[in-house]
């Protein structure tokens, strides 16, 4: 980042770099109240008597809620800004997992699910939001995909930590862990995090590739019809992450024979393959794209249909080759996603509508993630265990998306999208 912000005032590039630092640890955080469930998923399944049907409703409240909580944040954000939305969201969040972890019966976890989907979702639009006021269009493909590592590193952290709590001490123990430790990062988040410079009485950020267009929201009729057109490309591209992020290690259990610890372990290889496909994908949309998204985003899903074949072929014979159809996945996956929802957000919408934007989007992705869930537990369960259905279905909805994202690219050739 010094090369990009080498004009700008020594303290607008200390505080740029306290916002990156706060944005991203917050994001991060969040997961460590999201993931425990989905770790623990089985555990609480045998400890409670629910079964996958049952454990699937409880996920799809959460996705539900958290759908909603995507619109709603959007538009508040405008409103309120991040700063508010974000310490609100987690303050809430810390306390819904620590009910979660004294909860017994079926209908106590659907209601704190739903509270926790809902203040969930104030995550990415704020943060993205705020780092669209501290950077420059030019180096957004760049910073966001190192950024938009907090997703894959926070997932990763917190799937580590709970399966380790979950083989120590058991499920209830998961939450409260997670609580606490999203409870350090809204300490440091208060300190750290700020929505603009001038909420510093520090200069804007100059950027002539801002675009200068946008209603009172920040959103044009054009930039209103690229956002719903990378909202639908997003419904299938999370409707894939989820699918893999909720039920690996329910899989690796059930099918696999793995312990609920130990799958939890092997499950973050999709988190960790994914790291590097964010990374990867950032900077080649700087470098070689112009800033642009959609191009380097349509190469890596035709990749990761590929990677979704492999997997319906033989991702249920053995354990070691889930694992790496896991990792190919999540590597060609992550880029896009992190790319299209975070920076692909911020050019569409603009500094001024950057928030709404990504909250739109990621509203239209998260109907996705609450498909799958309603789905995939189903599917599971008439088929008696058989993943072969399940794996076909996610190669049809890779297939779905890089059909969508190549629209968007096909609009930008032609003038319509500069996404």
């Amino acid at each position: 980042m010094t090369s990009a912000v080498a004009a700008l005032s020594p303290a607008v590039v200390r505080w740029r770099w306290r916002i990156f630092a706060s944005t991203w640890l917050c994001y991060a955080g969040y997961y460590f109240c999201r993931k425990p469930f989905y770790i623990a998923k089985s555990a609480i399944g045998h400890e409670l008597h629910f079964d996958a049907t049952a454990l699937g409703t409880i996920g799809s409240v959460y996705l539900v809620a958290y759908t909603l909580g995507q619109f709603a944040s959007g538009a508040l954000g405008n409103r309120l800004g991040p700063r508010v939305l974000l310490i609100v969201g987690m303050t809430i969040s810390i306390a819904a997992n620590v009910g979660f972890g004294l909860s017994n019966s079926f209908e106590s976890f659907v209601v704190l699910m739903a509270l926790n989907g809902l203040v969930q979702a104030t995550g990415w639009s704020g943060g993205v939001g705020t780092m669209a006021n501290w950077f420059r269009r030019s180096e957004r493909g760049t910073v966001m995909g190192f950024w938009a590592t907090n997703f894959q590193v926070g997932g990763v952290m917190a799937n580590t930590l709970a399966a380790w709590v979950l083989g120590q001490w058991g499920f209830r123990y998961s939450f409260f862990t997670g609580a606490l430790v999203l409870l350090g990062v809204l300490v440091f988040f208060v300190f750290n995090q700020r929505n603009k410079p001038e909420d510093l009485g520090l200069p804007a950020v100059d950027d002539r590739d801002e675009p200068k267009e946008g209603d009172d929201q920040g959103l044009s009729r054009k930039a209103w019809t690229n956002v719903l057109l990378v909202g639908v490309f997003y419904f299938f591209v999370k409707f894939i992450r989820y699918s893999l992020w909720s039920w690996a290690p329910f899989f690796l259990e059930r099918n696999f024979g793995l312990k609920g610890d130990d799958a939890g372990y092997l499950s973050t290889v999709f988190d960790l393959a994914g790291v590097a496909g964010v990374i990867v994908t950032g900077l080649l949309s700087d470098r070689f794209y112009k800033s642009r998204r959609a191009g380097v985003s349509l190469l890596m899903m035709i990749t990761m249909l590929f990677s979704c074949v492999l997997l319906w072929v033989g991702g249920g014979v053995s354990v070691t080759l889930f694992a790496v159809c896991l990792g190919l996945v999540g590597f060609t996956l992550y880029g896009p996603d992190a790319l299209m929802s975070g920076a692909g957000a911020m050019d569409i919408g603009s500094r001024r509508g950057a928030v709404l934007a990504a909250g739109v989007i990621n509203g239209m992705g998260s109907i996705g993630s609450v498909v799958q869930e309603l789905v995939i537990g189903r599917l599971y369960d008439t088929g008696k265990g058989d993943l072969g259905p399940i794996f076909l279905l996610l190669l049809a909805a890779s297939a779905a998306a890089a059909f969508s994202i190549g629209v968007v690219w096909v609009r930008n050739k032609l003038g319509r999208s500069d996404v």
